[in-house]
């Protein structure tokens, strides 16, 4: 039986209205009917429920008694510029894409000196050159997951990237999506796509925040598609507030010689959901996921990553870690799949968890399923707390109880942090855990 609530079903009645505002309004009758396929597939599956193997730790009871809205895009104030700049990582150079409660702001992007056939922009921008390019994508999106068919009903903006053969671009692009303080409990889907063909290379920094502790919603999907020996690399950095609901997809395609290297962040939010899923297509593919979640309070991060071998002479690390402190709950369920008749597989999974509390939970499950017998598979997790005898070094050393604290925890996250290659974001993300690590003991 589906899970579709009342208030629920009053965001789902306003689509109607809403509809003149999506990508592509009434003018393309490929993505409307598109849209509204969706939608009937969502009402069909409702939102998950905890009876579902994949939702089994992590409840959206919460996600679904609250309203939501979606809104129209409206001029950009610009003496408000300078507000929305700070958000900047100034020490490292980026092109900028921005996005306001689910609207792209041409006044605060910056996309210049792109290589030769490159596109790097909004994809309502993306639609007017590559629209063919771009259907074949959106035509392919998976109908048996509730959040991404949601995403495409309500689908109104993201970003669109493509990238010719062997172009690289100089640059790493930050993509800053913000939800202001509006009154509103505002809803935003938004899609990123990208295509890289042959050899080509792109960085891309995702990052999400939230100016205000209003409740809202970010539902977003993300798309890549890397052709032989391209490399993407993504960084996902989450700073949602903390009454926000988060939910994210990353969907990753794979040729042969092709490298998918990803770096998953969770600072924030009141529950959070990011699910990753790679599939190795061709030989010489490898993927490496890393990850980082720091909780407190009552938050409830949720991370699921599946990746799947199709191919011989493929390759793939994963490598997560949390911190969990006060009442907080971490979900961690890492799949990786082995299809029959892939030989030489190099598969590695590891999960470790820092407990700062008696009451913060993690649940983990590490998973292989493998149908191929020469492969070298490993996985693992672990859950511990501090260690009280190198607390009780370090203050031996004359280092008060507080920073010896801080000192472990931050040794403990700089195994992932450290991996970053911007500097000003890995100085950011450390600034949030000395932040919201400065224990009570």
């Amino acid at each position: 039986m589906s899970l579709i609530t009342e208030t629920w079903k009053t965001y789902l009645d306003s689509y109607s209205n809403l509809e003149p505002s999506l990508l592509g309004g009434a003018q393309l009758s490929w993505l409307q009917k598109l849209r509204h396929k969706a939608l009937d597939d969502f009402i069909s599956l409702g939102l998950p429920t905890t009876k579902e193997e994949n939702w089994k730790y992590t409840s959206v009871r919460s996600l679904a008694e609250s309203q939501f809205t979606s809104v129209s895009p409206t001029a950009f104030p610009l003496e408000q510029i300078s507000r929305y700049q700070q958000y900047f990582f100034e020490e490292d150079s980026f092109f900028h894409l921005v996005f306001l409660d689910g609207y792209f702001i041409s006044e605060l992007s910056n996309i210049k000196e792109l290589p030769p056939g490159a596109v790097i922009d909004s994809l309502s921008h993306g639609l007017n050159s590559q629209e063919e390019k771009i259907r074949e994508v959106l035509t392919s999106t998976d109908s048996s997951q509730s959040f991404t068919v949601l995403n495409t009903a309500f689908l109104a903006e993201g970003t669109y990237f493509y990238l010719p053969t062997k172009t690289v671009v100089s640059k790493p692009v930050h993509l800053l999506f913000i939800t202001s303080n509006q009154k509103e409990t505002v809803a935003t889907h938004l899609r990123n796509l990208i295509i890289l063909e042959p050899e080509s290379e792109l960085s891309i920094v995702e990052h999400y925040i939230g100016l205000d502790e209003n409740v809202y919603f970010t539902n977003t999907v993300t798309h890549a598609l890397l052709s032989r020996g391209a490399k993407l690399e993504h960084i996902k950095l989450q700073e949602e507030s903390k009454k926000s609901f988060h939910i994210s997809t990353i969907e990753v395609q794979q040729q042969e010689d092709s490298q998918f290297i990803s770096r998953n962040i969770a600072l924030g939010g009141q529950l959070a959901r990011t699910d990753i899923y790679s599939v190795l297509a061709g030989q010489g593919a490898h993927t490496s996921l890393d990850g980082l979640y720091l909780l407190n309070g009552v938050r409830h991060v949720d991370n699921h990553t599946q990746i799947s071998h199709e191919q011989s002479h493929t390759t793939s690390k994963e490598y997560y870690k949390g911190i969990l402190n006060d009442k907080s709950c971490a979900v961690f369920n890492g799949r990786v799949v082995v299809h029959p008749n892939t030989q030489k597989v190099d598969a590695q999974q590891a999960n470790h968890n820092l407990l700062l509390s008696k009451d913060s939970e993690i649940d983990t499950k590490p998973e292989l399923e493998i149908y191929a017998d020469d492969v070298k598979c490993t996985h693992g997790a672990t859950v511990g707390q501090l260690d009280k005898n190198q607390i009780f070094y370090l203050r031996t050393r004359g280092i008060p109880e507080e920073l010896a604290y801080q000192l472990l925890i931050t040794a403990f996250s700089e195994e992932v942090v450290d991996k970053i290659p911007f500097i000003s974001i890995r100085k950011h993300i450390k600034s949030q855990i000395n932040a919201q690590f400065l224990l009570e003991k």
